[in-house]
Order: C-alpha cells, then sequence, then structure tokens
C-alpha cells in the first residue's frame, strides 16, 4: 500500500477532543461568511454582483435566463439545489420602485422558474420570497432580487440543525445547465 494511501481516517492534530463526529468541511462558505463580493456601498457602482453578472457570459455568470428588464441567476451560496434568484437589470433597492415591465417581467420569470424546476429536479413546492432591506435580512439590500428556493418532502433534515451545513449533491455549474435546458420556452 502507497504511504499516503490508508484505510483509516486521518487524525487531525489540534482539532479538540476527540468525539464521535465526523466532520464535513465546506470551506467555500467562508467567503459567504466573510463577505466576499458584497457591496462596499449602496450605489450600482460600488461593487453590486447583481449589476456585474450580467456582462458575464450565462455560464460564468450562472445565468439561467435573460429577460428584457429581469434576469434569472444561480445563488452562489444556495439554500437547497437550484435555489434561483430573479433580479432585475436595474440597480434598484425597493420592490416599490420597480416600473410595471420589470414588475410584471420578474413575476413571468419566477413561474418559468418554478416551471424548469419542476421539469429539471421535481421540486414539490417552492419558497418564494425577497428581503427588503438589511434588518429584514437581505444580503445585499441595495439591489432587490426574489428567491426561488426548490423543496422536496423530506429535505429537511439534521445537517442544516445540527451541524450548520448544507449537503448539495450537484455543482452550480451542472445545475444551471441543467435548468437552462428545461426552462419552458
Amino acid at each position: 500500500m502507497l504511504p499516503c494511501m490508508t484505510s483509516e481516517p486521518e487524525q487531525q492534530i489540534g482539532v479538540g477532543t476527540q468525539d464521535a463526529f465526523q466532520r464535513l468541511w465546506t470551506p467555500h462558505r467562508m467567503a459567504y461568511i466573510q463577505g466576499e463580493n458584497k457591496p462596499t456601498g449602496p450605489g450600482a457602482g460600488d461593487g453590486c454582483p447583481f449589476c456585474s453578472i450580467p456582462a458575464k457570459s450565462d455560464e460564468d455568470g450562472l445565468i439561467v435566463r435573460r429577460g428584457e428588464h429581469v434576469y434569472a441567476v444561480l445563488n452562489l451560496y444556495p439554500y437547497n439545489g437550484g435555489h434561483l434568484m430573479t433580479v432585475p437589470y436595474r440597480h434598484v433597492a425597493d420592490y416599490t420602485d420597480l416600473t410595471g415591465p420589470e414588475t410584471a417581467e420578474l413575476a413571468e420569470l419566477t413561474k418559468q422558474a418554478m416551471t424548469a424546476l419542476r421539469t429539471a429536479s421535481g421540486a414539490h413546492g417552492f419558497n418564494i420570497g425577497m428581503n427588503q432591506g438589511t434588518v429584514a435580512g437581505a444580503g445585499i439590500a441595495a439591489h432587490l432580487h426574489q428567491h426561488i428556493v426548490p423543496r422536496w418532502g423530506g429535505d429537511t433534515n439534521f445537517m442544516p440543525v445540527v451541524g450548520h451545513t448544507k449537503v448539495l449533491p450537484q455543482l452550480l455549474a451542472d445545475t444551471r445547465k441543467m435548468l437552462a435546458e428545461a426552462w419552458p420556452a
């Protein structure tokens, strides 16, 4: 057997008192925790990721669908696999500031996202909503975005509650491709 290959789990010194728990390391979450890619201010030119995403290719920006006023994009830090957001191109913070066409397209892309998620992944239900303002939980309060989170019977388990970890079974690029192909015409 090669020296680096063992049948025993690797013991890591300095991780605390040994216990019965296994560790699922999710270092990619540190970017979110530390506020990476968060805007530096409220303006469109203050590093708003929702303003810069549309300039990227669909694959690089994880964009699933582009409309005239609104686009649908995968969440980089999803609650569930397939977690999408519908986002107006225009840098606007409050739902009441949307124009009529923006409001209509936001609603239409949300309906289409639900259809695509049902087709591609058999979603049983959805959590849909937006957090208006930092005090209401908006991670990026300066640019309105609506969440579409697919749900399945039994999709809640001990990992988020006990382990503060969400297990996602598919890479975001693969999820984007699957949903783009399932998007209704």
